[in-house]
């Protein structure tokens, strides 16, 4: 039973990963989102926090909290990993720029599959995987989805606009299917996480992320910072994975804080974050719908 859920599971999770960034590059308007990434302090802001502090946090949070070895790997990986597929839903409640939204997500992405490869090694001790190894299934899960709906985007935008739903309908079945299927094989081990601080730890590292990112957004405007902070506080657990997923022997625990983040990190950590933004953090004249342009 469990051999045929596993193959399962391993087709789910392609689907997963492919359907994400099948459905971003569907929607994502590249024009906006390069003349977004202009702005330098949004840029160099966005790349800090994903690729600097949000890993040096994860790391940080392994050394405080006696996160057994397994957890604390996942926790790391997720920190490499940030921008769930999914801020385009919450940003309808946050309010905010959709051309930053895009550059943000573009930012985030890229830097992933460029970055991820090297940092892993350097800051996942104990994983021995080299980066080509890394790179592979990022590349080919992550970047050519992305590539291809951008260029059904620019060829056919109309397609594009009618493909994007259906992509979404379909990967939003895979990913309960895919989380039904791994909440059964790694049940004893995600039991097992509740009294070994693994929810907690992730729970404090994605509101440690997005409060310390929101309030240190210097210069930035609300429009700016909105997209900015839902990307940063969410992960894109699907590079996690598949990371886990190309080496053999991964440790299990790893694998289930990657099941957790679907819950808590891609999904649960931005909802919240959108509606203390709405609260908090929008403008009095700020409706609670994405802007098409945000300030320069």
């Amino acid at each position: 039973m469990d051999a045929i859920l596993k193959k399962i599971m391993g087709v789910t999770i392609v689907i997963f990963m492919v359907g994400n960034l099948l459905e971003v590059g569907l929607r994502l308007q590249v024009c906006e989102a390069l003349t977004a990434l202009r702005n330098v302090r949004f840029l160099v802001t966005s790349l800090v926090w994903c690729f600097v502090l949000g890993p040096a946090l994860a790391v940080l949070l392994t050394k405080i909290i006696p996160l057994a070895e397994p957890y604390a790997l996942g926790l790391v990986l997720l920190g490499m990993a940030p921008c769930s597929p999914a801020i385009p839903v919450m940003m309808r409640k946050s309010g905010g720029s959709l051309a930053y939204m895009s550059a943000f997500m573009l930012t985030a992405y890229a830097g992933t599959v460029v970055l991820m490869p090297f940092l892993v090694p350097w800051l996942a001790k104990g994983f021995t995987a080299d980066p080509w190894t890394i790179a592979k299934p990022l590349l080919l899960f992550i970047v050519v989805p992305l590539i291809i709906g951008v260029a059904i985007r620019r060829a056919a935008e109309k397609l594009a606009d009618k493909a994007a739903p259906v992509v979404k309908k379909v990967t939003g079945l895979n990913t309960i299917i895919l989380c039904l299927v791994m909440l059964w094989i790694y049940r004893s081990e995600i039991i097992g996480a509740v009294g070994a601080y693994a929810i907690a730890t992730q729970i404090l590292y994605y509101a440690l992320l997005g409060t310390a990112a929101y309030l240190l957004a210097f210069g930035l405007s609300y429009d700016q910072k909105a997209p900015m902070t839902l990307g940063i506080c969410t992960r894109n657990v699907g590079p996690a994975l598949a990371t886990l997923m190309g080496v053999s022997g991964a440790p299990q625990g790893a694998i289930t804080m990657c099941i957790l983040a679907i819950f808590l990190g891609a999904i649960l950590s931005g909802f919240a974050a959108a509606a203390l933004l709405k609260r908090f953090g929008a403008p009095a004249s700020e409706p609670g719908s994405p802007q098409p342009v945000g300030g320069n």
